[in-house]
């Protein structure tokens, strides 16, 4: 059978979207990624479909056990985010959407740079439209500070591509060799991964999209970075010491956060904190655990995102202080929060243990990444025990309804997903792309994380007060940026502005004494030593000065009375000097 880039299946059928109607346009929807994955299955590793452009061979499809592994969970979660959206009614939206999902899939299977980066692209600019569709003053400016650092992320991965191929001929994706290139396509990759100080964009627009735009987007952006990492940066210990600070740092602003949207999103950072931490470890554990965790992450993650959208969506309200007593109103939705709390958080028995035990496993080998991942761990149980309280069992009277079916549809499918990993890891570890041997439910693994676990709850309970929700302003980087566009903006209005005002009366000045010295250059010679003396006094500032300004310009107004003219012939002849000069200076090549 005839295979085609998954990619292009999300591209091309996100253009009848707007010419269907009603059920019929559900089903089609939903089709679009059952076809992709029948497709998948059909890619076979070293599979690849190249273009020839500009005597380059362009690869849209590069198949390996990689790529199929990160192209087949996209597909996956594409699908039931998807379902989840199905009530949507702006076609924009669904096209958006879908062309999110094509390019994330663009830039797993691109083989070559140039691909790669315009999928890149692709996905920034489609993904942008599900935080403007939100329509809000704060999401427009959201998303314009969302898009102007994706800008400057492909900006730098453009830079470093073209340096890469003009020094190596090459535009494989691959490991490079350290340089300025490097560095470029690194920052630019980095910034995707959420790398510190490159997040802002992410707890910035996340939650100022739309609440199905929320949900895709917690899936794909920085997943397709982590995969870019994973491709070409594999065992550099720098990215494993990131991932360490991302973790420990996400879930530390996470605690602080009174938006639930908000709160997920630094746990984004968080989490793929975890990943980066692995793939930058190297070794086939550290690898596989952050691979892993992707995967898992994909589904407590995006499950978190529905939840939280579904509260949302029934009460208007985004904030803790506002909410409560939702486990009542919502039973259903509160406990598929329960269920990715505890994924999210390790406990034993759902995903989330098996991939994050690996990593925390493989980074022994670097004590300090192994130390800020566990720290990040405790945070993250503290974090979902506050959003649960608050957000679902506390007493507090809301009014609220269950969330719709087909909300609920897609919810339980990735909680069972969650569970069924959880209970059998295999499943998981089965497909991963490398070769390794790890036993989860090992009795060290199962009774550290227990303990872990056990001893952050009670933490929790004692200190109740201590991690009430408040209603505060968190400055992260986006304020020191802030006030650096500020500064930036103010050498462009004030010094630039005054530089060009001095520059235009020089000129006006030095036209005008031009112009003098033409009508009369034998009384302009004769006055020049003046004026080169009150210069001069002007420069050290000498007190009589002004005195002298006031002769000289009582001189200039006596001589100009006099009109004393200069006959046109010198006036030719000095033009003609001048012309001389300049083709003596032209001709012999000085200038």
């Amino acid at each position: 059978m005839e295979v085609v880039p998954p990619a292009s299946i999300f591209l091309l059928g996100a253009f009848l979207v707007p010419l269907l109607k009603g059920r019929l346009k559900k089903a089609y929807l939903l089709s679009i990624p059952l076809l992709a994955l029948i497709d998948l299955v059909f890619i076979k590793p070293q599979t690849s479909y190249v273009i020839s452009f500009l005597n380059m061979d362009l690869i849209l499809l590069q198949a390996d056990g990689l790529s199929l592994f990160v192209g087949s969970i996209f597909v996956i979660i594409g699908f039931l985010c998807i379902l989840y959206s199905l009530n949507v009614r702006e076609d924009g939206q669904h096209f958006s959407s879908l062309w999110y999902i094509g390019s994330s899939l663009g830039v797993v299977f691109a083989g070559d740079l140039f691909s790669l980066l315009f999928f890149w692209e692709i996905m920034a600019v489609s993904s942008v439209f599900l935080i403007w569709y939100q329509k809000g003053r704060e999401s427009i400016d959201a998303g314009f500070r969302y898009i102007l650092m994706h800008i400057f992320g492909g900006s730098c991965l453009l830079a470093g591509t073209v340096i890469h191929y003009s020094t190596t001929k090459s535009i494989a994706v691959s490991s490079i060799d350290p340089g300025i290139s490097y560095i470029l396509i690194l920052i630019g990759v980095g910034l995707n991964a959420v790398f510190i100080p490159l997040h802002t964009w992410l707890p910035d627009a996340y939650p100022k999209a739309t609440i199905t735009g929320a949900v895709f987007m917690s899936v794909y952006t920085t997943k397709t970075g982590v995969y870019v990492l994973a491709r070409m940066f594999p065992g550099v210990e720098a990215v494993a010491y990131m991932g360490g600070l991302m973790a420990l740092y996400g879930v530390t602003f996470a605690l602080l956060q009174n938006d639930v949207r908000k709160l997920l999103s630094y746990h984004i950072i968080s989490q793929v904190g975890y990943m980066v931490a692995g793939i930058g470890l190297g070794t086939a554990l550290g690898i596989n655990g952050g691979l892993a965790h992707l995967f898992n992450n994909i589904l407590y993650k995006t499950l978190l995102f529905m939840c939280a959208g579904a509260m949302i969506y029934r009460t208007g309200k985004s904030n803790l202080t506002e909410l409560g007593g939702l486990a009542r109103k919502m039973p259903i939705t509160a406990t598929l929060f329960v269920i990715a709390a505890l994924s999210i958080s390790g406990v034993v028995g759902f995903n989330g243990f098996v991939s994050k035990g690996m990593v925390l496993e493989a980074s022994h080998s670097l004590s300090i990444v192994w130390l800020l991942l566990e720290l990040a761990s405790v945070g993250t149980l503290l974090s979902f025990l506050k959003v649960g309280y608050y957000g679902f069992f506390r007493k507090n009277e809301i009014d609220a309804k269950e969330a719709p079916q087909i909300m609920l549809v897609a919810m339980l499918i990735i909680a069972f997903l969650c569970i069924i990993i959880g209970l059998y890891p295999d499943l998981l570890l089965s497909i991963l792309p490398y070769s390794t041997e790890y036993h989860p439910f090992s009795p060290t693994h199962v009774l550290g994380a227990s303990q872990l676990l056990m001893v952050t709850g009670i933490f929790f309970l004692v200190g109740l007060r201590v991690f009430s929700p408040h209603d505060r302003v968190t400055f992260d980087f986006d304020y020191i940026y802030g006030k650096l566009a500020g500064l930036f903006l103010w050498f462009c209005r004030d010094p630039m502005i005054e530089l060009a005002s001095a520059l235009d009366r020089m000129a006006v000045k030095a036209a005008n004494s031009f112009l003098w010295f033409c009508m009369n250059p034998r009384r302009a010679i004769d006055y020049l030593p003046h004026r080169l003396h009150l210069f001069y006094l002007e420069l050290v500032r000498a007190e009589h000065a002004i005195e002298v300004r006031v002769r000289l310009d009582e001189q200039r107004i006596k001589h100009m009375k006099r009109r004393e003219q200069i006959s046109i012939s010198v006036t030719i002849l000095l033009v003609i000097l001048i012309l001389l000069l300049y083709l003596f200076i032209y001709e012999f090549g000085i200038i």
